[in-house]
């Protein structure tokens, strides 16, 4: 069943050289593409919606702060069951948790600045998308 997710080229990403480096392991991926990318800041609004469900966690102001410390690229990406492989091919938050071949696992250094997020399941991505790519 194709499927559109949100990808985000966290700020560590962007600061790494990274971008090409992990869009082009989505966009190797057959089947999958890039529908719409977008380089940006993130403003506090736009960072309270998106991980308003953390709010008054301890990670909350942490994950706000660096989400906010440079640009990220944002991506819509489309194709069959993307919303589970991207996460898939992200791999898990925690860098040493996450395989070799994965994003986090080859690049990645520390929870807190883990590269990419993907949307976690249907809901979330329309949810995101709208918020992220609302003319889409």
């Amino acid at each position: 069943m194709s499927q559109r997710t949100l990808v985000l080229l966290k700020p560590d990403a962007v600061r790494r050289g990274l971008i090409g480096e992990i869009i082009g392991r989505i966009e190797a991926k057959a089947g999958w593409s890039v529908a719409a990318l977008e380089l940006r800041r993130l403003d506090g609004a736009t960072l309270e919606q998106h991980y308003g469900e953390h709010k008054g966690k301890p990670f909350y102001e942490p994950l706000v702060a660096f989400m906010s410390s440079g640009p990220v690229v944002a991506l819509v990406v489309e194709g069959e069951r993307v919303i589970d492989g991207v996460r898939r091919l992200a791999g898990p938050t925690d860098p040493i948790e996450a395989a070799p071949g994965s994003i986090r696992g080859d690049y990645g250094t520390i929870v807190r600045e883990n590269l990419i997020h993907a949307s976690d399941s249907e809901e979330s991505a329309v949810r995101e998308l709208k918020l992220f790519f609302p003319e889409l």
